[in-house]
């Protein structure tokens, strides 16, 4: 399974979740500065699971209808860098095939998991 990493993620995750093994883009790396269109478009070219810390994109999947692949947001306020990386690699390890076609939130004490109408 593929990871598009939104450029508002912390590159510390990122390279958190490539030592685990987990195949990850990074739109820092690949396409620096495109908006959020351009960004859930490059998941869906990639056929990727968007990672972002960016609520705008609940609106574009689900008030706009745009076509996604999933998108795990992630709400880990006050966590350092490094403890968000474990966080979240445990939890895509854990959950990686439920992703699919989902809008997810990982928040600290919670993880929601909601199937998306395509």
């Amino acid at each position: 399974m593929k990871f598009l990493a939104d450029e508002n993620v912390d590159g510390v995750l990122v390279s958190i979740l490539r030592e685990k093994a987990i195949e990850v883009l990074y739109v820092r790396e690949v396409a620096k500065g495109i908006d959020d269109v351009a960004v859930l478009e490059l998941a869906n070219t990639e056929n990727a699971i968007l990672i972002t810390e960016d609520k705008d994109f609940g609106e574009l999947v689900y008030r706009l209808k745009m076509i996604n692949r999933g998108i795990i947001l992630i709400r880990l306020s006050g966590l350092e860098s490094k403890e968000k990386g474990k966080y979240v690699s445990q939890i895509i390890l854990q959950h990686s095939e439920k992703f699919r076609d989902a809008f997810s939130v990982i928040g600290v004490d919670k993880i929601r998991i909601r199937k998306m109408q395509q």
